[in-house]
């Protein structure tokens, strides 16, 4: 998070956000929700292709708008504000939200188990894949792009009330501001959704409603 939000050109941009939601997504991979089974094989190796594609086009993203700038030497402060201050928090959000969906699209194509308040499996949901899956993309949209825009905000108000006297030591207030909003950011984007997940009975297809008469169903929402 911090080599990827400090670079300036575009190669290493497209370098190190490549590694960043390589290492996101193959945490998504691992800590999905695990019910689709069927043709395992064929089910890994689809993940793994959407996986790569999704590293691939987020890292384009992330350095595009440097790429822009480079291109055309917009070398106004007007630009330079925008694409180095103001583009990177909503870009990586919308990108680790994409990735999120991307590698857990067979979630809400094949669904997850829902259970009753007892535990018990009592069938598998498309719309509780796709609600798990979509929680899961806001949380950690909300993650990364907090992460990468409040301390944008809170590194002009140091240098603006001017803290930091010598300019040299920017670098590090800059980390340890970063290393401090990702950790208070971490439990906040974990806990806006609880891990058993709640859906209910009018949410859910009629073929599991005709197996059961209770009102709430839950679901494992993963990480």
């Amino acid at each position: 998070v911090i080599i990827s939000s400090a670079q300036r050109q575009a190669k290493h941009s497209f370098f190190w956000q490549f590694v960043f939601h390589a290492y996101t997504t193959a945490f998504t991979l691992v800590n999905g929700n695990g019910t689709p089974k069927a043709e395992k094989h064929s089910l890994q190796q689809k993940q793994i292709l959407l996986g790569l594609g999704a590293i691939s086009y987020s890292a384009c993203v992330g350095a595009l708008p440097l790429i822009f700038v480079n291109r055309y030497t917009l070398k106004s402060s007007v630009m330079q504000l925008i694409v180095r201050k103001l583009l990177p928090a909503p870009l990586f959000g919308f990108t680790s939200a994409f990735n999120v969906a991307m590698v857990r699209s067979p979630e809400f194509d094949n669904g997850i188990e829902v259970m009753d308040r007892n535990g018990k499996v009592v069938g598998v949901s498309k719309k509780a894949g796709e609600k798990a899956v979509m929680e899961t993309a806001v949380s950690r949209a909300v993650l990364f792009g907090t992460t990468f825009f409040l301390p944008e905000v809170l590194m002009y108000c140091v240098q603006r009330a001017r803290f930091v006297k010598k300019p040299h030591a920017l670098g590090p207030v800059r980390m340890f501001v970063v290393m401090s909003v990702l950790a208070g950011m971490l439990p906040v984007s974990l806990s806006m959704f609880p891990q058993c997940g709640e859906i209910n009975r009018a949410d859910l297809e009629p073929e599991i409603l005709s197996s059961t008469e209770e009102t709430e169903f839950f679901y494992n929402r993963g990480i």
